[in-house]
């Protein structure tokens, strides 16, 4: 019976025991909890907590196709008119356009600045090289730029993923000056990433569309007539009538000078006939 309730007693003892230990550890828990959004170290250079993997996805290869070409037509309105149609059939479109006419070298020249769509580019060139008479230069060239279009995407998408984690950061902070803190990491976050997605659009828009420079160009003939003789004197008597009548006009021009001279001659003619002059005769002895 004694060891009954010795047994019994130390059970009791024991559960008592136990029942204290989880006292202590429910009251520990209570403990971190309560302190742990005060001890959560809101640093801002978190950066580097995004995990760095690159894009996972399958790019294909991104190519920039650009070039120039330059060439002599017979008609430089139809060459024109024709870059325009194809242009318009292939969904292209013209980013500028430049006309000169130079009376010096008898030259008019027009260039085109066309971009069209990277798949419809070799068909495109064809069409304008089959409107030269002479091809004067060709050159096109294309850039891989597959390895920086990964670059940006990966950038773009840690920066994104590092926006996520700072707006989780913020739902759970509850002091002010972390909340501040964290709502200009993001305000920055947020610029950065607009830049970066402005990179990526440009590089992408710079491999869809491809850019072709076009100069063309025609030669005026000049008629020299002045070899034959007839020629020589029908600009001699043409030169000749065009200097009298700008010896006309020149004289014309200045007809204020010939009314002063004939105002002077009248008034000086009746003065001498009311004063005239006494001779004098000179004896010579």
């Amino acid at each position: 019976m004694k060891k009954l309730v010795y047994a019994a007693a130390l059970m009791i003892t024991v559960a008592g025991c136990n029942n204290a230990n989880e006292g202590k550890e429910k009251v520990k828990v209570m403990n971190m909890a309560l302190r742990a959004p005060a001890e959560r170290n809101y640093d801002v250079n978190q950066d580097k907590a995004v995990a760095q993997g690159p894009v996972q996805e399958t790019v294909s290869r991104k190519i920039i196709k650009e070039g120039e070409i330059s060439f002599e037509t017979k008609n430089i309105a139809g060459t024109r008119k024709a870059i325009y149609n194809s242009v318009q059939k292939l969904d292209g479109y013209i980013a500028g356009e430049v006309e000169s006419n130079d009376s010096v070298n008898t030259r008019n020249e027009c260039l085109l600045k066309i971009r069209i769509p990277e798949k419809n580019f070799d068909l495109f060139l064809n069409n304008v090289s089959s409107k030269a008479t002479r091809i004067d230069s060709k050159n096109i060239r294309a850039r891989d730029v597959t390895s920086e279009y990964i670059d940006i995407t990966t950038h773009l998408v840690n920066k994104k993923k590092l926006e996520d984690r700072y707006v989780d950061l913020l739902k759970k902070g509850n002091k002010m000056s972390d909340l501040l803190q964290i709502e200009n990491k993001i305000s920055e976050i947020e610029t950065s990433i607009d830049s970066t997605q402005a990179q990526l659009n440009y590089l992408t828009k710079q491999v869809e569309y491809s850019s072709l420079d076009i100069t063309f160009y025609t030669k005026q003939i000049v008629k020299n007539d002045d070899r034959t003789f007839g020629s020589k004197f029908i600009n001699a008597i043409s030169s000749g009538w065009a200097d009298l009548g700008a010896f006309f006009f020149g004289c014309l021009a200045v007809w204020p000078l010939w009314l002063i001279g004939v105002i002077f001659y009248f008034i000086s003619k009746a003065w001498l006939k009311k004063h005239p002059l006494k001779k004098t005769a000179a004896v010579v002895k």
